[in-house]
C-alpha cells in the first residue's frame, strides 16, 4: 500500500479551532442584548423586535455561520449566513445606535467565511445601511457625528485586519497543503531508501557469497576429484575456511582471512594455498613500505586477490602465479600475474570480475584486466593513498565478537 493510499494526518488549521471565535461572537450579541435591555429610550415593542432579531443572529451563527467557517470561503451557508446577518442585524443598530460597537467582531466574520472582494461590499452595507433611517428622521448633530465616528473607525478597522486576516487563512492552507505533500513525499523516500538499502545489502551479501563460500566450495570439488591424501587434507582445510567465512557472514564481522592477521599474511597464506592445490608456482611479494589502511580497503584487496586465484584455477591452467602489493606514496596497488592461457578481451565479464570491478570503483580504485604479450593474465587493482577525506585512511579496529 502506497503512502498515498494512507496520508498522514494534517493538524488542524487554527482559525478552524472556533473556541475563541465563537466566545468573541457571544460576547458581541450578548452585549447588544444588553445595550438593548438597558437602553431607556427604547419602547417596549423596540426592545422585543431588537431581542427578536439578536436571537435570530444567534440562530443564524448556530445554523450557518458556524459551518461557514469550518469549510470555507466557497460555502453557500457562508453567503447565506452574511446576508441573513445584514437582514436581522441592520435594524437592531438602527434601533438601538450603541449596539453598532458589535460591528467589530460582525466585520470580522465576513472576512472569515466570503471571498475578501464580497467581503468588503458586506462590511461597506453592514456600516452604511443604519444610516438610512436618517433619510426618514434627520438626527441631530451631536448623534451624526457619533455616527460617523462609529462608521468610520469600524471601517477603518476591519479595511486594514479583514484583509490580512484573509491572507493568513490563505497561507495558512497552503502551508498545510505544502505540509502534507512533504509528509507524503518523505514517507516516499524513507521507503526507497529502506528498499534501496536492502538491495545493497543483497548484492553486497551476494559478492560475499561468491567470493568466499562459492569459490571455496569449487576448491573443494576439484581437490576431490583427485582423492590423493594431500589433496583430502587440503579439501578439508578448506571446508574449515568455508565455515569460517559462513561464521563471518552470519555475524558481519571482518573476512575470515584478516581475522587476527594482516594483509600481507592474508594474501601471503591464501597465494601459498592455491600453490599447494594446483601444485604450481605461487609467490607473494610485497613492495614499499608497508602503511594501516581501512579494514574496508583491505577487504577489497583480500576479495580481488581471491577472484583473481579463482579464475587462474578455473580457466587459464597456469604452472606460475605472482601475486604482488605494492605500496606508493599515491596509491595502494594489487597485481596478479600468472603464465597460464590468458583470456579472450571481448568475452563478456562474468559475476565475479564485475563484482569484484564494483567493489574496487567503490572505494576509488581502479580494476585493469590485460593479457600481456608473452601470454597469461595481468589484473591490477589501484586504489589512492590515504588523505583526508580519501577512502582508505585507516579505521578504528573492529571488535570480533568472540561468542561467534
Amino acid at each position: 500500500m502506497s503512502s498515498q493510499d494512507n496520508p498522514p494526518p494534517v493538524q488542524q488549521h487554527a482559525f478552524m479551532r472556533l473556541n475563541g471565535w465563537e466566545l468573541l461572537y457571544l460576547v458581541a450579541f450578548l452585549s447588544a442584548l444588553l445595550f438593548v435591555s438597558f437602553d431607556g429610550t427604547l419602547g417596549t415593542a423596540e426592545r422585543a423586535v431588537a431581542i427578536t432579531l439578536i436571537g435570530g443572529c444567534l440562530v443564524a451563527y448556530a445554523r450557518l455561520g458556524r459551518r461557514a467557517v469550518g469549510v470555507g470561503y466557497r460555502s453557500w451557508e457562508g453567503r447565506t449566513y452574511v446576508v441573513l446577518l445584514i437582514v436581522l442585524f441592520t435594524p437592531v443598530a438602527a434601533i438601538c445606535p450603541p449596539t453598532r460597537f458589535v460591528l467589530f467582531a460582525l466585520c470580522a466574520q465576513c472576512f472569515m467565511m466570503i471571498p475578501k472582494n464580497q467581503a468588503k461590499v458586506a462590511v461597506i452595507v453592514f456600516n452604511v445601511a443604519p444610516a438610512l433611517e436618517f433619510l426618514f428622521a434627520p438626527p441631530p448633530l451631536e448623534e451624526l457625528v457619533v455616527f460617523l465616528g462609529v462608521t468610520i473607525l469600524v471601517l477603518t478597522f476591519a479595511m486594514t485586519f479583514g484583509p490580512w486576516i484573509v491572507d493568513i487563512i490563505g497561507q495558512s492552507r497552503e502551508r498545510a497543503s505544502l505540509i502534507q505533500e512533504l509528509e507524503i513525499r518523505r514517507a516516499e523516500v524513507a521507503t526507497l531508501s529502506a528498499e534501496r538499502g536492502a538491495l545493497a545489502e543483497r548484492e553486497r551479501l551476494a559478492g560475499e557469497i561468491h567470493d568466499t563460500l562459492a569459490q571455496g566450495f569449487t576448491s573443494i570439488i576439484m581437490l576431490l576429484q583427485q582423492p590423493e591424501a594431500r589433496r583430502i587434507e587440503l579439501a578439508v582445510q578448506t571446508a574449515r575456511e568455508n565455515l569460517a567465512e559462513a561464521r563471518t557472514l552470519i555475524t558481519a564481522l571482518s573476512p575470515a582471512p584478516l581475522s587476527g592477521a594482516t594483509l600481507e599474511e592474508a594474501l601471503d597464506r591464501i597465494t601459498a594455498q592455491f600453490g599447494e592445490e594446483l601444485a604450481a608456482s605461487a609467490t607473494f611479494e610485497v613492495r614499499g613500505d608497508s602503511r594501516a589502511t581501512s579494514t574496508r580497503i583491505e577487504v577489497v584487496l583480500l576479495r580481488a586477490a581471491q577472484e583473481a586465484l579463482a579464475n587462474v584455477r578455473k580457466h587459464t591452467r597456469a604452472r606460475s602465479v605472482t601475486v604482488t602489493l605494492e605500496y606508493t606514496p599515491d596509491t595502494t596497488r594489487l597485481t596478479v600475474r600468472d603464465d597460464g592461457a590468458g583470456f579472450v578481451p571481448s568475452a563478456t565479464e562474468g559475476y565475479g570480475l564485475r563484482g569484484m570491478r564494483a567493489r574496487v570503483e567503490q572505494v576509488g580504485g581502479t580494476l585493469t584486466l590485460t593479457g600481456p604479450p608473452a601470454g597469461g593474465t595481468f589484473l591490477e587493482v589501484a586504489i589512492p593513498a590515504g588523505r583526508p577525506g580519501r577512502p582508505d585512511q585507516p579505521d578504528q579496529p573492529d571488535q570480533p565478537d568472540q561468542g561467534a
